[in-house]
């Protein structure tokens, strides 16, 4: 090789080392974010629970998997309109100075809020500064995001009086490129927050989104479209079962000339190592930090592409629903590890065990149905026997049961037989303890009674009726199966109290009798 071309080499080699090392030195984009929780609206509505804790929510997932650095992650808690205006202008200023090529603004807010604009603790932000102020940001991509409305119970309304809900006028979205608006329902919907979930339901779902559930293609990116998609999905089915309405958040955009933005990267951040989670794709399940009664973290979808979740390292506790049951169990996730969990290595939970140790909001109804006996109300007569049917209504701290019974017994002697029929009806309250494989409850039963008595004789026998208050305490146990299905056995004893006619024809007179009560059948609860 002559010299000059081991130059050239030479050359040739180094200036593709520096090439590299000039790629490895370029700063990654900037991202600045605006986060705003705020509670407390106007002076008539109703304090939020969960808009603060959405908020930190928020600027979690943006610091750990969005590239948001710390400085620049702007957190407002109950702050006021002034604080809130101060703060993205303050964040438009380092983006102008500061921001370069691919620069992003979000702004995010989760809190109480109208057609007018945010209420912030007592301060109105109007949604026409708002929105001016985010689309003249000089920053590449500008996202806004606004989870607001009004107020209710267990499942609540985001506000307080009923005025129409927060909204962007399509209007008033940027005709400039990179210019993203999200709201978490349509104009004339209210956004609800979950106490179940202990955050609203838009936030709840677009977090487990960006922590991955909602990565369809798998490519370990989230972008925005597949964020929106998943929150879009999950809130909708979540509230078509409340009591406030069906929600459907909103979507407006204009990206010409840009690819979808990626907002999360499931790779994580160098400064925040983070595990991921595999979870069953059979069944949805709710991820909650440390032990069932901890906070939500993300939730996944039954059949989505993606049940792979990229979360800080720690102690969690998973709860997968299914069409007839639960499962539930706990996991160690360490940092920079991928953990698959199995439904195997999972504990299986009937839906009523669920509630009675409060862990939905939900009731469970059921009906059982089967064999009775009881012990005879006079002296020398056989055992009722009979069948019995019930209607059960489960809650976290009693079960409740209608039941309706008929038996049949009756004596036979030297001169007469005798049929006695009984018709009882019964509510019974009972408490339930689980354990391992059965559960054992007691309880206390109270109702009327109809007895009717025939005889067959030579002679003259007429039939005798009488009503009866029964009240009765006793104890059981049942074994859950798969499906819904439960195999239930009890035994109580109980007292009797009716009018009685003489046999020698003289007035009738109150009686008292006690009883034994044995019962045995089988049950499918939903």
């Amino acid at each position: 090789m002559t010299g000059g071309r081991i130059l050239r080499t030479m050359v040739a080699a180094l200036a593709g080392l520096l090439s590299a090392a000039l790629a490895r030195a370029q700063p990654a984009p900037m991202r600045v974010a605006v986060v705003v929780g705020n509670d407390l609206g106007e002076s008539d509505e109703i304090r939020l629970r969960y808009a603060v804790e959405d908020a930190d929510k928020m600027s979690r997932v943006l610091r750990d998997l969005g590239g948001f650095r710390p400085e620049d992650l702007i957190v407002l808690r109950s702050e006021s309109t002034e604080a809130v205006r101060h703060a993205i202008i303050r964040a438009n200023e380092r983006l102008r100075l500061e921001g370069g090529r691919d620069s992003m603004l979000l702004v995010y807010y989760s809190g109480h809020g109208d057609a007018g604009g945010l209420h912030l603790g007592g301060t109105r932000f109007p949604v026409d500064e708002l929105e001016a102020l985010v689309r003249g940001s000089s920053a590449h991509m500008r996202v806004l995001i606004v989870d607001a409305c009004r107020s209710g119970a267990i499942t609540r309304v985001k506000g307080g009086t009923p005025a129409p809900p927060f909204a962007l006028p399509a209007r008033q979205v940027s005709p400039s490129e990179g210019a993203v608006f999200l709201t978490s329902s349509a104009a004339n919907e209210d956004a609800q927050e979950s106490d179940a979930l202990r955050g609203s339901f838009f936030t709840h779902y677009l977090i487990s989104g960006l922590m991955g559930a909602a990565d369809s293609d798998g490519d370990r990116r989230v972008t925005l479209s597949e964020a929106y998609a998943f929150a879009y999905e999950g809130t909708l089915r979540a509230s078509s079962r409340s009591l406030g309405g069906t929600q459907h958040p909103t979507f407006s955009y204009d990206l010409r000339g840009h690819e979808d933005v990626v907002l999360t990267m499931l790779s994580g951040s160098t400064g925040h190592p983070m595990g991921s989670l595999m979870l069953p794709t059979s069944r949805s399940f709710l991820v909650l930090q440390e032990g069932p009664e901890g906070p939500v973290v993300a939730e996944t979808a039954a059949g989505a592409a993606s049940h792979r979740l990229v979360l800080p390292p720690g102690r969690y506790f998973l709860r997968g629903r299914g069409s007839d049951d639960l499962l539930e169990g706990r996991v160690t996730l360490q940092a920079g590890a991928e953990l698959a969990v199995r439904e195997p290595e999972l504990e299986r939970v009937a839906y009523a065990r669920l509630v009675r140790k409060g862990g939905t909001g939900e009731r469970v109804a059921g009906v059982h149905a089967g064999y009775l006996l009881r012990s005879g109300l006079w002296r020398g007569s056989d055992i009722c026997q009979g069948a019995y049917a019930a209607y059960e209504l489960v809650t976290s701290r009693l079960s409740w049961s209608a039941r309706a019974s008929a038996c049949r017994g009756g004596f036979t002697n030297q001169t007469l037989s005798s049929a006695a029929d009984e018709f009882n009806v019964q509510l019974e309250g009972t408490h339930v303890w689980d354990l391992p494989v059965v559960s054992v409850h007691v309880g206390i039963a109270l109702g009327p009674s109809l007895l009717t008595q025939t005889f067959t004789t030579t002679g003259s026998a007429p039939s005798r009726t009488s009503l009866a208050a029964t009240l009765a305490a006793g104890a059981g146990v049942e074994l859950p199966l798969r499906r819904g299905f439960v195999i239930d056995a009890a035994f109580a004893t109980g007292v009797y109290t009716f009018r009685e006619r003489q046999a020698d024809g003289a007035a009738s007179r109150w009686s008292t009798a006690a009883v034994f009560i044995g019962r045995i059948g089988a049950g499918l609860r939903w």
